[in-house]
């Protein structure tokens, strides 16, 4: 059987439709503070300067716009670093007050989701130990990555109901002398793009009109705690997250809709190791070639490390077997600075990417050749030793 055989089902005929009777009884946040007032644990409250969005059922969550402490993916450092150097581009542009920290670690959910090697109280401990340090310094945690986002939020719901956790990880901040805190809302970096969306608009110099995208949410946003992800019942009604969507429409791109939007990327973690042929295959017949039939998109745009590496680096080996690929792949950062004029490759670094993305950038207007040969020539002022850092950077070092 290929993935061709497989059935598509439409978005109406999904049995995990939301439904608002089976939102949780009580908020976790108030359970936090009750916590806090027994002396088991520390909340962390998020800063002052914040936006409030809609969670899928219903609940106001606060969204930080600045004293954000940045909780760096893995993934996106190693693999694709304009998804990160656009966010803190973004950041600068805005004169938000935000912090790159250099004592982060790994959340460690490689070992969990792929292996389930590990243990809960180390798992915990690797999370709390982040967010300690992030109230060290007086910051508030911003979560890069989608899967670091959804495994901090099983273990902050994990620590609020498991006391023995809580003893022991405890007993692990003590001998790292800090303390067992927790941030009152676990924040996902889309969720501030979002937040943002209406003041990214307004130093909008790229027109984006005449672009059409398409969506791939990301499992690990909002499929875990699928509770505590943002939705926007005025683009796609209770049933599923609109993050990205709600930012790309606010930068006039028009968002075509496709009948797998609910699948997974591929990525699939431990199929990615073991599987990798299954992965790719996936990523590429049930994904990219759905978008290119169905919609016929300039471009595809995720929220997650390992969507976009997956959609992006899976399309070579598509390629190799006549399959319909060739659709560029970026993150809702990269796009909402694209559209802020940041330059293609010093800031959002395409050429990292796999798939072709030049008919992209040249349909909005961009001289590619030109542009790359301004990067080029940057790159060796820095290493005769002229220059330091990319001009972008330059501003507050």
């Amino acid at each position: 059987m290929s993935f061709s055989d497989i059935p598509i089902l439409k978005a109406e005929d999904r049995k995990f439709k939301a439904d608002p009777t089976k939102a949780p009884k009580s908020d976790l946040r108030e359970e936090l503070f009750q916590l806090e007032k027994e002396g088991e644990l520390e909340v962390q409250r998020v800063p002052d300067n914040y936006m409030e969005l809609t969670t899928k059922y219903g609940r106001t969550k606060k969204i930080p716009l600045e004293k954000t402490w940045h909780h760096k993916s893995c993934g996106q450092c190693g693999h694709i670093p304009g998804y990160s150097a656009s966010i803190f581009w973004l950041n600068r542009q805005f004169g938000l007050d935000y912090h790159d920290p250099t004592d982060q670690t790994s959340c460690t959910a490689w070992n969990y989701y792929a292996s389930a090697t590990s243990n809960p109280e180390a798992q915990a401990a690797v999370a709390i130990r982040n967010f300690a340090a992030a109230d060290e310094v007086g910051y508030f945690p911003i979560i890069h990555c989608g899967t670091s986002f959804g495994h901090y939020k099983e273990v902050r719901h994990a620590l609020v109901h498991q006391p023995e956790l809580r003893r022991k990880v405890r007993k692990i901040m003590e001998k790292l002398g800090k303390k067992l805190i927790v941030p009152e809302e676990i924040v996902h970096y889309s969720e501030w793009v979002l937040a943002m969306k209406d003041k990214i608009a307004e130093r909008q110099t790229v027109d984006m009109s005449m672009i059409t995208a398409t969506v791939h949410p990301a499992c690990h946003y909002h499929k875990l705690v699928e509770e505590d992800a943002i939705y926007d019942s005025e683009i796609y009604g209770a049933q599923r997250t609109a993050i990205i969507t709600g930012t790309l429409q606010k930068l006039g791109i028009n968002v075509g809709d496709y009948s797998t939007w609910y699948d997974c990327c591929g990525f699939g973690f431990r199929h990615i190791l073991v599987s990798r042929d299954f992965s790719r295959s996936f990523s590429v017949q049930r994904k990219i070639e759905v978008m290119i039939e169905e919609v016929n998109p300039d471009v595809t745009v995720t929220h997650d490390t390992g969507c976009v590496t997956t959609l992006d680096q899976s399309q070579f080996a598509g390629k190799a077997h006549g399959k319909k690929v060739g659709l560029p792949v970026m993150s809702d950062s990269q796009i909402a600075a694209l559209a802020m004029g940041a330059h293609p490759y010093k800031v959002l670094q395409l050429h990292w990417h796999n798939t072709d993305n030049k008919a992209f950038l040249q349909k909005l207007g961009f001289d590619t050749d030109k542009l790359w040969a301004e990067f080029q020539a940057e790159i060796k002022e820095i290493k005769d030793g002229k220059k330091q850092y990319m001009s972008w950077e330059d501003a507050d070092r």
